[in-house]
């Protein structure tokens, strides 16, 4: 599994509430060396802005909603994210960026590797280039 994709979380139903499940190699294609999320993000601000050279990601809304702009240097795509059983699979080396928060909206990240500064590209044009190489 190496493309863009939702892929559907298991959904518990219950009367008392729903519960979701993320097992690492079952729903999700990679081991989870991270967990991050993202909160309490102001009106018409962007998370992200960034590529992973050897990360992928697993993003899911927990609370509210949030669009997700992939980009791989020549098309962009957007997945809104609003269900909290639906996440997006983003494999490394695409560009992504966080938009459109909803009020009270929560981020999940689950990331394949450690944090590692080397990793990121944080310059669109260095993107491109970088993109151009592989």
């Amino acid at each position: 599994m190496n493309k863009i994709e939702i892929i559907q979380l298991p959904k518990i139903e219950d009367p008392r509430g729903n519960l979701s499940i993320i097992e690492q190699f079952k729903n999700i294609p990679f081991e989870i060396k991270r967990v991050h999320w993202i909160y309490d993000v102001p009106g018409g601000m962007d998370r992200g802005g960034h590529a992973y050279k050897l990360t992928d990601e697993f993003i899911v809304a927990l609370s509210g909603s949030f669009d997700v702009e992939i980009d791989d240097g020549v098309e962009k795509s957007v997945f809104p994210l609003n269900r909290s059983y639906y996440g997006l699979f983003v494999p490394k080396g695409l560009w992504r960026c966080m938009t459109n928060f909803s009020t009270n909206s929560l981020a999940l990240v689950l990331s394949s590797t450690d944090y590692d500064e080397a990793d990121y590209i944080l310059d669109y044009d260095d993107f491109k280039a970088w993109r151009k190489q592989q």
